[in-house]
């Protein structure tokens, strides 16, 4: 059985403007996708700075966002370490939080083989019980999954049942879902219907922090047959996926949702406030995205 069908939010964490995590304004944020159709929730992904989190916040994160979804849709826990142990110790504490499944990015910086990427996956599946998203994001780690590597995990190990998929190389998705050992989702926001076109089930999404109805009814809507609407949903979508991704990732969706008085925007170093001319670019688009939904 799929962890969750439609659109999954890679959702920010807010911090207090002294720079402490925030957990009034996550529940807030967490109610808020909840209401607005969100299928799944990862919480201290890379979306969510989880590399700027002491292990502490990172678990006490984890624990109040299960406490706050509350069995509503499924939560996702980032647990993923270029460190082994702490990707174990993560992926533990999540389980033990009530956490639904995991998302495991590969080890970024020192990177290794990919017999060493069947090792620590494997190693960390074995320590838990719930099951485990791949995260293949080699624009951020240096390291690829190769598709074979990806299906022999799916194949050998009873936990590990789905990817995400960020690429960008379309083959390489279609070569996961040809041979139907593993859920696959988007992770990016702008390939999210050619991702479904090959098979894909969801994504886990950017957008659906500022516009959650928008991105999970792309995905339904596709996987329901209306493939025109969504269809014509991506493709109108894609300057605003521009938008948010003309600097790293999150700064223009910390700033988007400033922008919107959703959260103050405040980042964590090294991560810095998005350039003026890159704002006013972004405040345009989330407009003009905006007036063309009414």
């Amino acid at each position: 059985m799929s962890i969750f069908k439609g659109s999954g939010v890679a959702l920010i964490t807010p911090f207090t403007s002294s720079g402490e995590v925030d957990y009034c304004k996550l529940k807030e944020l967490v109610e808020f996708q909840i209401s607005n159709y969100t299928d799944a929730i990862i919480v201290c992904g890379t979306t969510g700075e989880a590399s700027t989190l002491s292990e502490r916040e990172h678990i006490e994160c984890v624990k109040k966002c299960v406490s706050y979804v509350n069995g509503r849709v499924p939560v996702i826990a980032g647990s993923g370490s270029n460190n082994t142990n702490t990707a174990i110790n993560l992926s533990k504490e999540a389980e033990y939080s009530g956490a639904d499944a995991l998302l495991c990015v590969t080890p970024y910086y020192n990177k290794t083989t990919q017999d060493g990427l069947k090792k620590y996956y494997e190693t960390i599946a074995t320590s838990v019980n719930i099951p485990i998203i791949m995260y293949n994001v080699p624009s951020r780690t240096g390291l690829n999954i190769l598709p074979d590597t990806a299906i022999e995990l799916a194949k050998e190990v009873r936990n590990i049942v789905a990817i995400k998929e960020a690429s960008g190389d379309i083959s390489q998705v279609a070569r996961l879902l040809e041979s139907g050992t593993l859920d696959v989702y988007s992770g990016n926001d702008d390939q999210v219907v050619p991702t479904l076109s090959l098979g894909g089930i969801g994504v886990i999404s950017v957008v659906a922090n500022i516009f959650p109805i928008q991105v999970h009814e792309t995905v339904t809507n596709y996987l329901k047959g209306n493939t025109d609407l969504s269809r014509d949903m991506q493709l109108k979508m894609l300057n605003l996926c521009k938008a948010l991704f003309c600097e790293v990732n999150p700064i223009p969706i910390k700033k988007a949702t400033q922008i919107l008085n959703m959260t103050n925007g405040v980042l964590r170093e090294p991560l810095v406030e998005m350039s003026t001319k890159n704002t006013k670019i972004l405040s345009k688009v989330l407009k003009d995205y905006v007036n063309s939904s009414n």
